[in-house]
């Protein structure tokens, strides 16, 4: 395991890109909301994050964007 898979956020990064494989959306987008707020809570409440995306995240959540459509059959 290296130092980053350690990191809380990576690993809720893998459970959401193993939930995008096996189409638990329900799943998925409560993971997307973990993940998203494991990057906001250092700072504090009016704190800016300058911090940008990882590659990784930036599948994950085009990949959960498309998961929605397809379950909810938008165009």
């Amino acid at each position: 395991m290296t130092s980053n898979d350690r990191r809380l956020g990576d690993r809720i990064l893998a459970a959401l890109k193993l939930a995008l494989e096996q189409e638990h959306l329900d799943v998925a987008e409560h993971l997307a909301r973990a993940l998203e707020e494991t990057l906001t809570r250092f700072g504090g409440p009016n704190a800016v994050d300058h911090r940008e995306l990882s590659a990784g995240m930036l599948q994950a959540f085009d990949r959960l964007d498309e998961l929605r459509r397809a379950v909810h059959r938008l165009p």
